[in-house]
């Protein structure tokens, strides 16, 4: 009797997966729109941004309020990533050791798997989908 109810219940509200996706993709319009608004900051203010959430996570000792405010600045640091790449754009730069000319700025799906593996998830992601950066 619950199969029925499960199917309808799955094709109105979707999978577990489908609905955690959503609340990503809500997440990524507001990365997009302070990626936007940092165009006038300089790289200094962007840094400043990083060193003021170390400083301040770095005092936080209890584990639930840390994991509340990485989750409150995620969306605010993932879009400092994101500028940072658009900026880095077209510059030789050294990664791991290697010189790597940048060319990468993450697009909404490597936004996406970037916020799975940060609350701890497993990302899937097809081909061409942009593991590299993630």
């Amino acid at each position: 009797m619950i199969g029925p109810f499960k199917s309808i219940f799955k094709k109105i509200f979707g999978t577990a997966n489908d609905r955690e996706v959503r609340r990503y993709s809500q997440i990524v319009e507001e990365i997009n729109a302070m990626d936007q608004s940092m165009q006038d900051l300089s790289d200094d203010q962007l840094r400043e941004k990083t060193a003021a959430w170390k400083q301040e996570l770095s005092v936080i000792e209890d584990s639930v309020q840390l994991a509340q405010r990485l989750e409150q600045v995620m969306p605010e640091a993932f879009a400092v990533v994101k500028q940072a790449c658009r900026r880095l754009c077209g510059k030789d730069v050294i990664v791991r050791g290697h010189p790597l000319r940048w060319e990468m700025v993450p697009f909404d799906v490597q936004l996406i798997g970037g916020m799975a593996l940060h609350t701890g998830k497993i990302a899937e992601m097809a081909t061409g989908e942009g593991k590299t950066l993630v």
